[in-house]
């Protein structure tokens, strides 16, 4: 038995519902490699904070299969990153967490969930964000997008900075 002093009323309950279809304002908040479930190969998983609107702070997650078997699967995860890159106006980065806490657009479809126990969220696109009377960032340079893999279920330290779009 454990003593506790906790009060339910104090604490709001956690949601895990799915966000709902749609485009979200959002900043990558965490980043990792991690190994798949079959040890094959490695995927980049990337936590999104909603950062305006009625989900304001909700997390959404995405899976980039950066080393994998299959080429098709690998071929797919470069091209998000290439999209998610242009979004937020880094071409060529050597980490991940150089794309941390830089605002931009994810449109959010439900789907369902792999063990029939419901729907998740799966971003299917990334955007820039653009304001009214304004021009989108352009990238500074059109190199190839590449990722430091290093220590495979590790997390990616980052740089403590004030998030740009606070």
């Amino acid at each position: 038995m454990a003593e506790l002093h906790f009060n339910a009323e104090e604490v709001e309950p956690a949601n895990f519902d799915p966000l709902p279809e749609g485009k979200y304002q959002a900043v990558i908040s965490a980043s990792e490699m991690k190994p798949t479930k079959e040890r094959s190969g490695s995927y980049l998983e990337l936590a999104f904070t909603v950062i305006e609107g009625a989900y304001n702070g909700r997390k959404v997650w995405a899976r980039l299969n950066l080393q994998n078997p299959s080429a098709t699967a690998v071929q797919i995860a470069r091209q998000q990153l290439s999209a998610l890159c242009r979004a937020v106006g880094i071409l060529n980065i050597t980490d991940s967490s150089q794309l941390h806490n830089l605002p931009l657009q994810i449109y959010v479809v439900l789907k369902s969930r792999g063990d029939g126990n419901g729907l998740t969220n799966e971003i299917k696109a990334y955007e820039a964000i653009v304001k009214t009377g304004t021009v989108a960032p352009t990238p500074a340079a059109a190199t190839p997008t590449a990722v430091q893999v290093t220590g495979v279920g590790q997390p990616v330290a980052a740089t403590p900075a004030p998030a740009p779009w606070a």
